[in-house]
């Protein structure tokens, strides 16, 4: 048994950077980088890049850092070698707004290219930000993916079974210890799933927001990813944000 590096996280058995989980009969991992694996047919997904946000902020006069692009690519291209998918599905808003495109540096394009050149079947799932995918940089694009029993799309669907989806960035907080924990997480019901923002500045969005109302059975769990592992708690442990 490994201990936690969180005070008042409890410890976890075994490699406690990932979590398997059933989803519709198909077996996955939820990986602590926010990715979302299915060893069986070889699919590493994520969801919401939102790569070149920091720019699009610059550009309405709200300046951050201008690194998020290649700091998320730096992320995806350790995973993708870890883990050699041959399948990476990017679950829509993967490009903050239809220009991104055009003011990513140079060597991030050229990043971009090389990790999609080296994956068998790289799929731009169309998002709310990102409509029709940037041409040029390599993939192919689709308004949803079916593969077996599961259904990949950018929103979570009401009444759906068997979706994988992002577009609300799932966040989960509770107390423990005395302390307020939270961060990131994957959200599910054993029939659908919601995966956490994979983007550099993407945050969260608290589970129990009204956002989520509708979309998840009662008894749902998280999958909360916190310093390189993951950590699963019913909803019954979570708590709202405080009012601002």
């Amino acid at each position: 048994m490994s201990a936690s590096s969180q005070p008042g996280l409890p410890a976890c058995r075994g490699d406690d950077s990932r979590s398997a989980l059933a989803l519709h009969g198909a077996a996955l991992l939820a990986d602590a980088s926010g990715a979302l694996l299915w060893p069986a047919n070889g699919v590493l997904a994520v969801a919401d890049l939102h790569l070149e946000k920091g720019s699009a902020f610059a550009a309405r006069g709200r300046m951050l850092p201008p690194y998020d692009t290649r700091a998320t690519l730096e992320r995806l291209a350790a995973l993708i070698a870890r883990e050699r998918p041959a399948r990476v599905l990017c679950l829509g808003d993967s490009f903050h707004d239809r220009r991104a495109a055009e003011r990513m540096d140079p060597a991030d394009v050229e990043r971009l290219r090389g990790l999609t050149a080296a994956v068998a079947d790289w799929v731009w799932i169309s998002g709310n930000h990102d409509p029709e995918p940037p041409q040029g940089l390599g993939g192919r694009a689709a308004a949803e993916l079916s593969i077996g029993p599961l259904t990949f799309r950018h929103e979570a669907k009401p009444g759906a079974v068997g979706e994988l989806s992002g577009h609300l960035h799932p966040a989960a907080a509770l107390a423990l210890g005395g302390r307020r924990v939270r961060d990131r997480c994957f959200v599910h019901d054993g029939s659908r799933l919601i995966l956490p923002a994979f983007g550099s500045f993407t945050g969260g969005l608290n589970v129990l927001d009204r956002a989520f109302d509708g979309l998840l059975a009662p008894g749902f769990e998280v999958l909360m990813t916190v310093r390189s592992r993951v950590y699963r708690f019913p909803c019954a442990r979570l708590s709202p944000d405080r009012a601002r």
